[in-house]
């Protein structure tokens, strides 16, 4: 008898699944903060899946997670993006941070202005 131990959430038709393979399983309900916890274990673990293979499945096993995490949280996570997005913009613009400098000559007179290629530093009139 071989006997592979996991300790970790599962899908719920994994129970099924296994069984249907005519093999047992070992399981119990997590509740509370331990199911919280599993969820987060779980994001990570989906999350270094899809790093190590980028496709549409990963990247929907992260998704379940997340609306997994955002219904135990009863958290608006749409309505967080969105509002975040009008903060702070989103992705889309495809900026890739490399420094920030600070110089005393650039006062707030100043403004900067981004282009796909570059960083510019205008003067007001």
């Amino acid at each position: 008898m071989t006997v592979k131990k996991y300790d970790k959430l599962v899908r719920d038709k994994v129970p099924d699944i296994i069984e249907a393979q005519g093999k047992k399983c070992k399981l119990y309900v997590a509740t509370g903060k331990d199911f919280q916890d599993r969820l987060k274990d779980k994001l990570l673990e989906e999350a270094k899946e899809f790093f190590e293979n980028p496709c549409v499945e990963e990247l929907a096993d992260v998704q379940e997670v997340i609306d997994a995490l955002s219904e135990v949280h009863r958290w608006d996570v749409t309505g967080a993006r969105f509002k975040k997005n009008d903060q702070r913009g989103a992705f889309w613009r495809r900026y890739i941070l490399q420094e920030v400098i600070e110089d005393e000559s650039v006062t707030k007179s100043k403004w900067c202005s981004h282009t796909p290629s570059n960083t510019l530093y205008i003067e007001e009139e």
